[in-house]
């Protein structure tokens, strides 16, 4: 069997059923950690999340904190006591969208300045969003976006002939895909060589 034919079937299963409701979005993740107080600093005076509940040991073993960045009670939460020689296989990656693509620029400046090392900043190349990706203190890997492409109700997506990578914020608004809106109010965001 080829790669090609497992590509193939799994094409086919785009439309496959039609479940009696429809998901809205992703409500929240879970994620182990190996310091509760550490990972907490992280999400809170990092990346600006609020605490809206804590677990103690006798609830939930490692204690658990709740972690709202919207009006939902919690979006992300933590469970202490993930095991030192975890390799963080099970979680690719957690994407957070803002609402502008400035504020990427600022995110990126933000976590530079907090000491977190930038994995990737730019624009991958399905949905097209312009992102910074770097990782939290047990390693998940994390992503700040802007621009995520909106399918309708009609289904019509981006064709992959129209993806365009960019391996720098600068290079995805100096290089915009079509209908993305690239500019950057705050100009000074912007690092030039």
């Amino acid at each position: 069997m080829t790669d090609e034919t497992v590509f193939e079937r799994i094409r086919g299963m785009a439309q496959a059923t039609n479940p009696p409701f429809a998901i809205a979005k992703i409500g929240h993740v879970v994620l182990n950690v190996h310091d509760l107080e550490r990972s907490t600093k992280f999400y809170t005076q990092v990346l600006g999340f609020r605490i809206s509940d804590i677990y103690g040991e006798e609830m939930v073993p490692g204690g658990m904190i709740f972690l709202r960045f919207n009006a939902d009670h919690h979006g992300v939460a933590l469970v202490g006591g993930l095991p030192e020689n975890s390799q963080n296989v099970e979680l690719h990656h957690m994407a957070f969208a803002v609402s502008t693509l400035d504020e990427v620029f600022r995110a990126r400046v933000h976590l530079e300045e907090s000491g977190v090392k930038i994995k990737f900043h730019g624009r991958r190349r399905a949905g097209v969003q312009i992102a910074v990706e770097f990782q939290d203190p047990d390693g998940h890997m994390l992503e700040i976006y802007w621009g995520l492409d909106q399918i309708g109700s009609d289904g019509i997506m981006r064709p992959s002939s129209e993806w365009k990578g960019a391996r720098s914020l600068e290079e995805a608004i100096d290089n915009p895909v079509l209908g993305q809106d690239t500019r950057v109010h705050d100009e000074r965001l912007i690092r030039r060589t």
